[in-house]
């Protein structure tokens, strides 16, 4: 019997001391491969190139967000710590850092550090810094821009930018030495540049602004009231900086008894600018309207010398060249001698002729 315990308490003890020594090995194994698997995880391979899938599917595997590429070709997407040279993806590519060269993707390029040379996306870029292009069906977004952008809807800049931006429906920047070019809306602090858009334009400074509402800060805006030689009298809205500035309006005609609804808009520019008098140049293009039938288009030209009474009144008057396009009775008799006219076969006429301008402002 003490036989027997004696051999049960030697085989347990052997037990006890085989299951230590495996966790002693299994533990030596588990540090060992921690350490080695942490040291790869730690060594940055540069000069690579990536052939694959999507991450990690791909030549340098699970390593990838951890290489320098000098070219990268993913179907899908690819990540990587920086590229050097072109890279491509059917979806997207992904830098860690800094991306020099040219990055194409279908839907996406994102990079967080520096972009030098080109983004090319379908839907959107987005990068810390840039002194490239970068151009996306969509929209680029970037902390701060030395380069170009061209977008199909917004480019945003949370900094400076020393270059263009040019989107189809708004750009966004902090200060601009260079050009805001929008189809909608541009919105800037101090402008060093032109800020051309098809509608607004917001700034704190900017000397010029191209587009029919420009709200800068120190610049002018002003309401003024003007009629012309055919007795259109029109409230117009004018807004801009210190050289060129918009032209927004409506008013009524008083010579016609059914097209009498009038609106124009258009772009101006000062000349000569002194304290008390200035010369105003200013391109329109209005309409008559009864909102039925018939078209009478105007496009004019117009050179009005301004004399300043006190800080905040403005009188002007001034010739003006005219060019029309009318099919309706009224639009052709409003205008009595004509240069030259000519296109009557389809009943519409065509006619250039002198005419003048004056009125007066109320800037604020």
């Amino acid at each position: 019997m003490n036989t027997s315990l004696t051999n049960i308490k030697e085989g347990l003890n052997a037990h006890i001391n085989l299951k230590k020594a495996l966790q002693a090995t299994l533990l030596g194994l588990a540090i060992f491969l921690g350490t080695g698997l942490n040291g790869f995880a730690q060594e940055a391979r540069k000069d690579k190139v990536n052939i694959g899938i999507v991450y990690p599917i791909s030549t340098n595997g699970t390593h990838a967000l951890l290489d320098t590429n000098v070219f990268s070709f993913n179907l899908l997407a690819g990540v990587s710590a920086a590229e050097k040279g072109l890279s491509f993806a059917g979806i997207s590519n992904i830098v860690r850092k800094d991306a020099r060269g040219a990055q194409f993707a279908g839907f996406s390029n994102h990079i967080g550090g520096k972009a030098q040379g080109a983004q090319l996306a379908g839907f959107i870029n987005t990068y810390g810094s840039g002194n490239g292009v970068a151009i996306a069906g969509f929209t680029n977004i970037a902390k701060e821009n030395s380069g170009t952008q061209v977008s199909g809807f917004l480019n945003w800049s949370g900094k400076n930018v020393s270059a263009l931006q040019l989107s189809g429906f708004m750009n966004k920047a902090a200060n601009v030495k260079g050009s805001q070019i929008a189809g909608f809306i541009n919105i800037a602090k101090k402008v060093k540049g032109i800020q051309l858009s098809g509608f607004i334009n917001v700034a704190d400074s900017s000397d010029y602004p191209i587009g029919i509402i420009n709200i800068v800060k120190n610049g002018e805006k002003s309401i003024a009231l003007t009629t012309n030689q055919n007795l259109t009298t029109m409230a117009t809205f004018r807004s801009g900086g210190k050289v060129l500035y918009g032209i927004i309006g409506a008013g009524y005609n008083f010579k016609n008894k059914d097209e009498v609804y009038a609106f124009e808009a258009g772009l101006g520019a000062h000349f000569f600018q002194s304290e008390h008098f200035r010369l105003n140049a200013e391109l329109t293009s209005g309409t008559l309207q009864n909102f039925k039938r018939g078209n009478y288009f105007k496009s004019t030209f117009q050179l009005m010398p301004s004399l300043r009474i006190g800080p905040h009144l403005e009188i002007f008057a001034g010739p003006s060249f005219n060019f029309i396009s009318t099919d309706t009775e009224e639009g052709k008799t409003l205008q009595k001698h004509y240069v030259k006219t000519w296109d009557r076969k389809d009943n519409t006429l065509h006619g250039m002729f002198f005419g003048y301008t004056g009125g007066l402002a109320i800037s604020f």
